[in-house]
């Protein structure tokens, strides 16, 4: 069994690891180090995990998060990770950061990243980004050599993914890719905001950052690397009330005339080795509850044959493939491990 430390434990991001690890086959809870909460039991802070995680959230100072484990899980925000993987890599451990530290290979991407979220644009380890990954392994494939990966972004997995085989295949205009996207109020994380009472949430669907969405930046690196050419997007985030999930409607003008039919059959072929891509037509009825507590993305693939218009909605949850899901899935190919190794089951019905 490998050990596994996580930290930022009591955060969503952390619980959905732990709730993930304690049906894993390979691995084991070691540690959960937080900066808040210490002393406390795992399941203190979620009941539900009594009996099943009743571990000690202990500070990072403490003697045990300092020892040494095979994987460690950075659930932290922006500019947590680029402190603290170096230590842990030199330990000899396998790491996966939530955050956008590690997503970008060069300072320049990442200071362009940092930009739309007022952070220091000087990345405080960017030796390391020579040996990150984008850990979106749908695209990126790798294995036992890659020590560290930076997790995309919920809105970034969600409308790369819808997008991809259409880019790779040079099917759409790269100038004309729309990307309407609805999130769950749990991609706001823990922390309560007054944003996010019950009463300012409960009916409320607004759209927040349309001068620009972190998320971008990456949707935009990744649909470029896949088109060999600039691609520029307008990405409309809305938050939704709900609890978890992401749907967006995703759009782009075709390059040459083409039906439905034949578009699917490009999205088929494209993920026909990806166990955590879905494919669907129009005529199936799917939303975000189809993929709730899943690590999969639903794809319903479409052309307005009307205008000639690529119409692709993605399902997601944010908080298992936009979040705890991907980051298992990028550690299980860090072992060797088959990637669907403790991820392999259906949604919830009704």
């Amino acid at each position: 069994m490998k050990s596994v430390k996580i930290i930022g434990a009591g955060g969503y991001g952390g619980v959905g690891i732990t709730e993930l690890l304690l049906r894993h086959p390979e691995f084991e809870l070691g540690c959960l180090v937080d900066v808040a909460d210490t002393g406390k039991k795992m399941s203190d802070l979620y009941p539900h995990l009594t009996g099943f995680c009743d571990e000690v959230i202990v500070a990072p100072d403490d003697p045990k998060a300092q020892a040494n484990y095979d994987a460690v899980f950075l659930a932290t925000p922006d500019g947590v990770g680029m402190k603290v993987a170096a230590a842990e890599l030199e330990k000899g451990a396998h790491v996966v950061d939530y955050s956008g530290d590690f997503r970008f290979a060069t300072p320049e991407k990442y200071s362009t990243y940092a930009s739309f979220i007022g952070l220091d644009p000087n990345h405080a380890a960017p030796e390391l980004l020579l040996q990150t990954v984008y850990g979106l392994s749908e695209l990126h494939p790798f294995g036992k050599k890659q020590k560290l990966a930076g997790n995309p972004g919920c809105f970034a997995v969600s409308c790369i993914l819808g997008l991809a085989p259409a880019t790779a295949k040079k099917l759409i205009h790269p100038k004309s890719v729309i990307c309407d996207s609805k999130t769950g109020v749990s991609g706001a994380g823990k922390k309560p905001a007054p944003g996010f009472h019950y009463p300012a949430r409960y009916e409320q669907v607004n759209a927040y950052k349309l001068s620009g969405h972190q998320h971008r930046v990456e949707i935009e690196q990744e649909l470029s690397e896949l088109a060999d050419e600039a691609v520029q997007i307008t990405l409309t985030t809305q938050v939704v009330p709900i609890c978890r999930g992401i749907l967006s409607c995703l759009y782009a003008d075709l390059n040459n005339t083409m039906s439905a039919a034949q578009l699917l059959e490009v999205y088929k072929a494209f993920y026909a080795d990806k166990p955590f891509v879905q494919i669907f037509d129009s005529s199936v009825a799917i939303g975000t509850m189809q993929v709730a507590g899943t690590n999969f993305c639903n794809l319903m693939v479409d052309v307005d044959e009307r205008n000639n218009r690529l119409r692709v909605i993605s399902h997601i949850d944010n908080l298992m493939k936009g979040q705890a899901g991907n980051a298992l899935q990028n550690m299980n190919l860090m072992f060797g491990l088959d990637p669907t190794l403790g991820l392999n089951f259906p949604g919830r019905c009704p």
